[in-house]
C-alpha cells in the first residue's frame, strides 16, 4: 500500500465507524459526508492525491529499498542536509495548498512517528522496539494521525498535581492487565480528532511526578472506550467557497479525547511509568525539533499568503500611496524575510544525530518560533486595517445572484476589480482573519507549541550566552 489515495483514505476512516460527538449528537453514518467534517476531509483526500501526480511525485515521495516501496516524504529519515530540504519544501508545497491553514497536514503527526521510529533504537527495551513497531506500520500503511499532549484546563497553579482516583479528570493509568494498561479520564486538544487513523498520546507537561500519567503511545481510532468530543463546527452549514473560502474547505476541528477505561496493549506502549523515559524519547528522537521544523516551514508559507493578500487588498482598493500603507506592507516582507532566513539557517547549520537523523539547528527554529507568535496577530492587525471599513459590509455570493446584483455592481465596485471580486478578495481576508475560523487561525498561532512567555523563557535558558559575555569582558580586560 505504502502510498495511499484520496478515496482510500476516506474509506478508510468511513470503515472505522470512530466514536465522533458534535452538536450534542453522535456522528452515525459515514463521518466524511458529515457537514463538520465533509470540507476538511475532502482537502486532507485532494492532499493525497497530490503524491500522485507525476510532476509531484519525486518530491512528495521516497523510495525504500528495503520495503521496495515508495513512501510519504514525512515518513523518510533525513540523513542529508539535502534530504531536509527537500523535505522543507515538500511541506511547503502541501502548505500552499490552503495558505498555511492546515495546521495538522499529515505530515505533521507523521514527522513524530519518523522520529519515534529513528531513534527508538536509543530507547529503553522494550518500548524503543515499540516505537520502531509503531513507525513501520504507519509508514507501510501511510497512516493518517492525530495527536494529544494537554490535560484538561483545571488547574493551572504551579503545584497543582490530580491524585485522586475517584473523580478522575486528567487521563490516567488506574490498571494493569496481561494485554495492557487501562487508561482513564481526559485530553485536550486533539485537532483534526475522529478523523485521522490513529492517535498519538504524548505525556503532558507538568504531570511527571506522579507515574500513573506518564507515558506514550499510539492506538486506533476506534479503540474501545475512545471518545472525541468535538467542539462546535465553524464549518456546519458553510458550504459555499465564496462566501468562506477557507472555513468550508479547512475547517480542522478540535476535540476533547476520552478514555473510558481504555486498554492500550503493551506492544502499542513506548513510554511507561518512568519519567526519565520522557525526557530520554526527546532527546534520542529530537522530536520537538523536526515537528518545529515542519510547523515554521508551514508558518513561512502562511507568511506568503498574508503578504500576496494584503498586496491585492492595496491595489483592489488603490491606497499604495499612502505611507502608512508601505509601513504595513513593509511589516510583512520583513516578517516574511525573517521566517525564510530562520528557516534556512536552521538547514545550514543542521547536524546529525547519533541515529543519523540530519537536524536542523534548535535556536534556528527556537527564535522563529517565539517570534511569529507575537507577530502573527501584529501581522492579522495589520491586513484587517488595510481594509478598514471595506470588512463590515460583505455581501454574500446569494446576493449577487439575486435582484439587488446590479447595486451590488455599481456600489461596491472597486478601483481595480469589479464588485463581485473585490468582495470575494475581501471574504477570503475576513474569513483568514475575522471569521470564527480566522479568529481560531490567531489563537492557534499566538499560542503554537506552548504559552509564549515560557518559549522565551525556554529560548533565555537554553541559548548560549557565555562567548558573547566573554566577548565583551575580553573588550574591557584589553582596555
Amino acid at each position: 500500500m505504502a502510498i495511499i489515495k484520496g478515496s482510500d483514505y476516506l474509506e478508510r476512516i468511513n470503515k472505522l465507524k470512530n466514536e465522533v460527538w458534535i452538536g450534542g449528537e453522535k456522528v452515525t453514518g459515514a463521518i466524511s459526508e458529515h457537514p463538520a467534517f465533509k470540507g476538511i476531509m475532502k482537502s486532507k483526500a485532494a492532499l493525497y492525491d497530490l503524491y500522485h501526480h507525476s510532476d509531484k511525485k519525486d518530491l512528495l515521495t521516497c523510495w525504500d529499498e528495503k520495503t521496495n516501496e515508495y513512501h510519504s516524504f514525512s515518513y523518510s529519515q533525513p540523513k542529508t542536509k539535502e534530504q531536509l530540504r527537500n523535505r522543507r519544501q515538500a511541506t511547503q508545497l502541501l502548505a500552499r495548498e490552503s495558505g498555511g491553514t492546515m495546521g495538522r497536514s499529515p505530515d505533521y503527526i507523521n514527522t513524530a512517528i519518523m522520529s519515534l521510529g529513528s531513534g527508538g533504537v536509543g530507547m529503553p527495551k522494550p518500548y524503543g522496539d515499540n516505537a520502531r513497531k509503531i513507525f513501520e506500520e504507519a509508514r507501510e500503511k501511510d497512516f493518517s494521525f492525530t495527536h494529544t499532549f494537554i490535560n484538561p484546563q483545571v488547574n493551572r497553579s504551579k503545584h497543582y498535581v490530580e491524585y485522586s482516583n475517584e473523580k478522575i479528570i486528567g487521563a490516567k493509568v488506574i490498571d494493569e492487565t496481561e494485554e495492557g494498561a487501562i487508561i482513564h479520564g481526559a485530553r485536550l486538544l486533539a485537532t483534526q480528532g475522529g478523523i485521522t487513523d490513529q492517535l498519538l498520546v504524548l505525556p503532558a507537561g507538568g504531570n511527571f511526578i506522579e507515574p500513573s500519567f506518564v507515558y506514550g503511545f499510539a492506538i486506533p481510532s476506534n479503540t474501545p472506550g475512545l471518545k472525541f468530543l468535538c467542539r462546535e463546527s465553524y464549518a456546519h452549514g458553510k458550504t459555499s467557497s465564496y462566501d468562506y473560502p477557507l472555513t468550508s474547505h479547512f475547517e480542522e476541528g478540535d476535540a476533547v479525547v476520552v478514555f473510558d477505561h481504555v486498554l492500550v496493549p503493551w506492544e502499542r506502549i513506548f513510554i511507561y511509568s518512568d519519567p526519565s523515559q520522557v525526557q530520554t524519547m526527546y532527546d534520542e528522537t529530537n522530536m520537538n525539533v523536526l515537528l518545529l521544523y515542519q510547523a515554521v516551514s508551514r508558518q513561512a508559507v502562511k507568511s506568503e499568503w498574508l503578504l500576496g493578500l494584503s498586496e491585492w487588498m492595496v491595489r483592489t482598493i488603490n491606497v499604495v500611496e499612502h505611507q502608512h500603507i508601505h509601513e504595513k506592507m513593509s511589516e510583512m516582507i520583513i516578517s516574511l524575510e525573517i521566517m525564510n532566513s530562520l528557516l534556512i539557517a536552521a538547514e545550514e547549520e543542521a547536524q546529525p544525530n547519533k541515529h543519523g537523523t540530519m537536524i536542523p539547528d534548535i535556536r534556528k527554529l527556537g527564535a522563529a518560533c517565539s517570534y511569529y507568535q507575537k507577530t502573527y496577530p501584529r501581522l492579522v492587525d495589520a491586513l484587517q486595517q488595510i481594509g478598514a471599513s471595506g470588512f463590515i459590509s460583505l455581501p454574500s455570493e446569494a446576493d449577487f445572484h439575486s435582484s439587488i446584483k446590479e447595486d451590488l455592481h455599481q456600489y461596491l465596485q472597486a478601483a481595480n476589480e469589479d464588485a463581485y471580486e473585490r468582495v470575494r478578495m475581501f471574504r477570503l481576508a475576513w474569513d483568514l482573519t475575522m471569521s470564527p475560523f480566522g479568529s481560531r487561525q490567531t489563537q492557534y498561532e499566538r499560542f503554537f507549541f506552548g504559552d509564549q512567555v515560557r518559549l522565551s523563557s525556554s529560548l533565555y535558558m537554553n541559548y548560549p550566552k557565555e562567548p558573547f559575555v566573554q566577548q565583551v569582558q575580553s573588550f574591557l580586560k584589553k582596555r
